[in-house]
């Protein structure tokens, strides 16, 4: 039962930090390591200032 009541919190903060637009670090980091695993990952602060320059500055992410 607390799994599963764990489980649907971590999504709903998920949910809720997408809506307001704040990036995702550890899925990025999780992605890096699955997809990417030659490259080094960004810090959190570039991870940030990019995601922030994605959403507001026009510029395209990239990936893959």
């Amino acid at each position: 039962m607390f799994g599963s009541l764990a489980q649907a919190g971590k999504y709903l903060g998920q949910s809720l930090r997408l809506m307001v637009g704040l990036p995702e670090y550890d899925t990025y980091l999780a992605h890096m390591e699955r997809t990417h695993p030659d490259q080094t990952p960004m810090s959190y602060e570039e991870f940030f200032r990019e995601r922030q320059d994605a959403r507001y500055g026009g510029k395209r992410a990239t990936c893959c």
